[in-house]
């Protein structure tokens, strides 16, 4: 008995030693803070596309602070976790850090002094990178204005708030690797899947994620959700009432909306917006491969699609239109409210983007939740500035719960011809009391600082 507890023993201490070599990372050596000169101004350019693509600002910019400085905070079931500073200061953000420290991060999720990065940073996308584009969006950050501010302590509890443990998560859900090309694909298919799956790291937000915060590797671009909005399907499974096509794919992200698939709002508003610094060739290559993996639709498919153009066509702002029943149900309510405060927009048949998008064409009607429904009409979308973009007012200080949820039910039932959500109460109870820490931004990108984030701000 006493050789078996021994051997145990000895089992034991090899398992852990071979669990800290493989969760141990050395330090890189601080270097010293690179100056614009050392870079050219062609890889710079070329870095602040990249940057775009990685929505970079979105979570490394605190709403009014300067850009890139980090401490936006990113709440997640297991707690609040602050973004890092990713400026050249020296002190408190990346300006020791040399491109293969850089490089490390965005390969392997390991900051420079060897500590692992959390999945918040979604480094399980960044490993697809290129060294020629990670050089490039290393000379972009390393050329923005410095920025002196520490980070927020992340809010985690025990055991989560030592780094340590990441390395099992790693072990566990990270594939680490660069992008390798599909050979019987075109190069535009594979450039579209190169920049989804790396630097756009779309699954983040539309695959759904398991116990652990990791992508379900069998549910791809299934649809996830994000900030307190639902990310959509990007494949068979898009609740979009007019199927996509690699055309309106590619004008719904090159101008953030599109006449038969509406506006992009929440953190996609902040998506498409940054998108505007790529050139159109890498767009349509994001389209093509998006539009392949939504696959040829069924032919019921289409003629629901054909279904509801017809009825968007029909659509013309007659308020008396409103059947005017007595019924006391919730969506014969809801019709009056809807005539009362947004036929107006929605049926004017006015040109979008400032005519309000029409509802038989609505993703969020369709969808499996209500939760992003729920969302347009307690907070609207803000105008965007320095560009045309839609705009709605938020409902949420005119409208109580008990009429935005008879309001739900008859827009589900109209324009959807759907039976209303089961848990339209409780999702507006907790939306409102801000649970969901629901993200509200305009088509350009409130998440933007101050400080021009385009390569020849400086």
């Amino acid at each position: 008995m006493k050789r078996l507890i021994v051997r145990f023993v000895i089992l034991l201490a090899i398992v852990a030693a071979g669990l800290f070599a493989y969760a141990w990372k050395p330090a890189i050596d601080p270097a010293t803070p690179p100056q614009r000169a050392d870079f050219d101004q062609e890889l710079i350019e070329k870095g602040a596309q990249l940057a775009a693509v990685g929505n970079c600002t979105a979570c490394h910019t605190n709403p009014g602070g300067r850009s890139f400085a980090g401490s936006f905070a990113m709440p997640t079931p297991f707690g609040i976790i602050y973004s890092s500073n990713i400026t050249p200061d020296p002190e408190t953000g990346i300006g020791q850090w040399s491109e293969a420290a850089f490089s490390r991060a965005m390969r392997e999720g390991v900051s420079r002094d060897g500590s692992h990065l959390y999945p918040a940073f979604p480094f399980d996308h960044f490993t697809r990178v290129s060294d020629e584009d990670n050089k490039a969006l290393y000379a972009f950050l390393m050329t923005r204005p410095a920025v002196k501010q520490s980070p927020l302590a992340n809010e985690l509890p025990f055991p989560l708030n030592i780094r340590f443990v990441l390395a099992g998560w790693k072990l566990l859900f990270f594939d680490e690797g660069a992008h390798q090309n599909v050979a019987s694909r075109s190069d535009e298919w594979n450039r579209g899947a190169y920049l989804v799956d790396g630097l756009g790291h779309c699954g983040a937000c539309h695959t759904p994620r398991n116990a652990f915060g990791a992508e379900k590797p069998d549910a791809y671009l299934a649809g996830g959700e994000a900030e307190g909005w639902s990310a959509f399907a990007l494949n068979e499974a898009s609740p979009a009432p007019v199927p996509w096509t690699a055309d309106s794919l590619y004008a719904y992200l090159r101008r953030g909306w599109h006449a038969d698939h509406g506006v992009a709002n929440g953190p996609m508003a902040e998506v498409t917006g940054n998108l505007g610094l790529l050139p159109d060739s890498d767009i349509r290559a994001i389209a093509v491969y998006l539009e392949s993996l939504m696959g040829t639709p069924s032919a019921e498919r289409e003629q629901r699609g054909e279904q509801a153009l017809k009825a968007a066509a029909a659509s013309d702002l007659v308020l008396a239109s409103a059947s005017g029943a007595q019924d006391d149900t919730p969506a014969a309510r809801g019709e009056t409210i809807y005539y009362a405060a947004c036929a107006t927009c929605h049926d004017s048949n006015r040109p979008q983007p400032f005519g309000g998008s029409n509802l038989h064409l609505s993703s969020a009607l369709n969808a499996p939740d209500p939760q992003n429904a729920i969302n347009v009409i307690l907070f609207g979308l803000p105008a965007a500035s320095g560009r045309q973009s839609s705009i709605m007012p938020g409902f949420a200080a005119i409208m109580n719960d008990q009429q935005m949820s008879d309001l739900l039910a008859y827009l589900r039932e109209e324009f959807a011809q759907q039976p209303n959500w089961d848990d339209v109460a409780s999702r507006l109870t907790d939306t409102r009391s801000g649970k969901y820490h629901v993200s509200v931004r305009p088509s350009d990108g409130i998440e933007r600082g101050p400080d021009n984030v385009g390569a020849k701000d400086q």
